[in-house]
């Protein structure tokens, strides 16, 4: 490599570090805390434990009722995954290749839910409305309303629609499919690695949803969500702050979206490429 080729990318390099370190500071930090006895994460006064707390996942996984709070999360963040995965394909192949009234509404409302955000203000008629059909006491209302929630990813899988040539649909149209085969049978199999992206980010706003959950559960402890049941560890026997365990089990936390990441590696991979290719 040339001297003039390391001078310009040496600021590129840089940069990239910077960035990767300032997003993972907070996760090292976070992981550091989490084997830290309570007195030494209080006073702050060194970054390295000095003696190593790895008791305090024990702990943490004991304390709360964990196996419980994971398959809660678990149960959530499937069910939204899979269900905005299908109203968005849906919505998107019908928007992109239908023609019908009221399409630039449609389009319109879509893009006025993903700008303006009235975040708790619709928790009370969303809360009444679960009551309304008897799914105010179950993970259900949560998993609905979230669903509903799908303006994101309805506008990430029409932008991967575009990239498909309608002489697809032509030619199965020849073929003998209708118009509900040719989405089933040609066009999904295509979206594959866009519908794996949307379903990593759907995944993970599913698993970190706090607010729907605490709502949901207030009068359900069994049905709390791992974010729900961290804050329960915050303060041990007698009311006292016990840091150490609410980083320890969100630490725990992480992992199952660190596993979804590794599945959905690839899916990253062929998007990039294919737009590079674009």
């Amino acid at each position: 490599m040339s001297f003039r080729k390391m001078l310009v990318r040496t600021p590129v390099w840089i940069l990239l570090l910077v960035t990767a370190g300032l997003m993972l500071f907070p996760i090292v930090m976070a992981m550091l805390g989490s084997l830290k006895s309570n007195l030494e994460l209080t006073t702050g006064a060194t970054l390295l434990p000095l003696k190593w707390q790895f008791h305090n996942y024990v702990q943490a996984w004991n304390q709360a009722d964990f196996s419980s709070f994971t398959f809660n999360s678990m149960y959530v963040a499937v069910f939204v995954t899979i269900g905005t995965l299908l109203v968005a394909s849906m919505a998107a192949y019908a928007v992109d290749r239908a023609a019908f009234r009221g399409k630039k509404l449609f389009i319109f409302l879509q893009s006025f839910t993903l700008f303006i955000s009235i975040g708790a203000v619709v928790l009370r008629p969303q809360f009444d409305l679960m009551v309304s059909i008897g799914l105010q006491k179950s993970l259900w209302g949560v998993i609905i309303i979230l669903i509903s929630a799908h303006a994101t990813a309805f506008f990430m899988v029409i932008g991967f629609f575009r990239g498909i040539p309608k002489d697809l649909d032509e030619a199965a149209l020849i073929d003998g499919c209708n118009f509900y085969s040719i989405f089933w049978r040609i066009i999904l199999p295509l979206l594959r690695p866009a519908l794996a992206v949307v379903a990593l980010f759907t995944f993970r706003g599913a698993w970190n949803e706090y607010i729907l959950p605490l709502v949901f559960s207030l009068t359900r402890p069994d049905l709390q969500t791992l974010p729900v049941g961290l804050a329960s560890l915050r303060y041990g026997a007698g009311a006292a702050v016990e840091n150490q365990l609410m980083l320890a089990g969100a630490c725990i936390s992480i992992l199952p979206l660190l596993l979804v990441y590794l599945f959905a590696n690839r899916s990253f991979m062929q998007v990039t490429v294919g737009s590079v290719k674009g």
